[in-house]
C-alpha cells in the first residue's frame, strides 16, 4: 500500500485502487492536490499499472468541493492573465490525458471540485443515492478545475448552460440520462461494476491503452487553450472582489458543514443569491 497525503493505494494486476480519505470534509485543497500530483508521478511511470479506480472513505462527501474559507479570504486586486491553467485544472487534466484509464465510484455527494475531479475521469460510476453539483456561480466565480470547459463536452452546450448557471444539483439518475454518467448501480453492487470494466481494461497491450486515449483526446482539441481561457475568467472574478459576499452567505448559511451539504444544499445556494 502506498500513501500520498490523503490518497491511499493498493495495486493488484494492473489496477490501482485510490482511496480519498481527506477528513474532516473530504475538501479540495493545496492537500489533495499535492497528493494527486505525487501519485501521478509515480503512476504513471509505473508500467505495471493500467487503470486507477478511484473512491471515497467518506460515507457522505466523494469530495466535498474546494475550500470556500480560502477562496473568500482571496482579496481584490488586479487580475494578472496567465498563460497556463491555474494547479487544480493541470492535475485533472493529466488524468483526462495520461495514459492511465481512470474511473470514479461515487457513492454520495460531489460538487464544485468534486465534481470537477470526477468530470477528468474517464469513467463514472454512482450509486442511486449519489448527486453532483457546480455551486460556484452563485459564489460569484466560475468552476474553475476544468468544470466549465468539461461540461458542455459531456452533456452539450445547453445542458451544461443551464446546469452551471443554475447552480443546482443533478441526481445520480438524471446524470445517466445526461451520459455524464458511465453507469448507476445499488451501493452494494457498485464497486464490483466499477471493478468490472477495470479488470476487462487491465488485460488490454498498454501501448494501445494509451494510443487509444491520445487519439481520443486528439479528437476533442482545444482543452488547454480553453483551460487557460477558464483559469483567466476564474482569477479575473476573484480579483474583482465580488465573490467575498455570496462566499460568506454560502458559510454562514451552513456550506461547507456535512449536515448543511447533506441536507439543505438547495437552500444554502439560494441563500448565496441573497434577498
Amino acid at each position: 500500500m502506498g500513501e500520498y497525503g490523503p490518497l491511499r493505494t493498493d495495486i493488484e494486476a494492473g489496477i490501482a485502487k485510490v482511496t480519498i480519505d481527506h477528513p474532516p470534509h473530504n475538501l479540495v485543497d493545496g492537500g489533495f492536490i499535492g497528493g494527486l500530483v505525487a501519485l501521478l508521478d509515480d503512476l504513471e511511470t509505473d508500467e505495471a499499472v493500467k487503470v486507477l479506480v478511484f473512491r471515497s472513505a467518506d460515507a457522505d462527501f466523494f469530495l466535498m468541493h474546494g475550500d470556500v474559507e480560502l477562496l473568500v479570504a482571496v482579496p481584490p486586486g488586479q487580475h494578472q492573465p496567465v498563460t497556463t491553467p491555474n494547479a487544480a485544472a493541470a492535475t485533472f487534466q493529466r488524468l483526462a490525458t495520461g495514459r492511465l484509464v481512470t474511473i470514479g465510484i461515487l457513492d454520495g455527494a460531489a460538487r464544485g471540485g468534486g465534481c470537477e475531479f470526477l468530470s477528468a475521469l474517464d469513467f463514472r460510476f454512482a450509486s442511486p443515492r449519489s448527486v453532483i453539483g457546480q455551486p460556484e456561480v452563485p459564489m460569484g466565480i466560475l468552476p474553475g478545475a476544468g468544470g466549465t470547459v468539461r461540461w458542455p463536452r459531456l452533456v452539450g452546450r445547453s445542458n451544461a448552460l443551464e446546469i452551471l448557471l443554475t447552480g443546482r444539483d443533478v441526481e445520480a439518475s438524471e446524470a445517466l440520462v445526461l451520459g455524464w454518467l458511465h453507469a448507476l448501480a445499488p451501493a452494494d453492487r457498485l464497486e464490483r461494476e466499477a471493478m468490472t470494466l477495470a479488470r476487462r481494461i487491465a488485460v488490454m497491450p498498454a501501448a494501445s491503452i494509451a494510443a487509444v486515449k491520445e487519439v481520443v483526446e486528439v479528437s476533442l482539441a482545444g482543452m488547454q487553450d480553453a483551460l487557460v481561457a477558464e483559469s483567466n475568467a476564474l482569477a479575473r472574478l476573484l480579483a474583482s472582489g465580488a465573490h467575498q459576499t455570496p462566499m460568506r452567505r454560502f458559510l454562514e448559511a451552513g456550506g461547507q458543514s456535512r449536515d448543511g451539504e447533506r441536507t439543505r444544499m438547495a437552500a444554502i445556494v439560494d441563500a448565496m443569491l441573497g434577498d
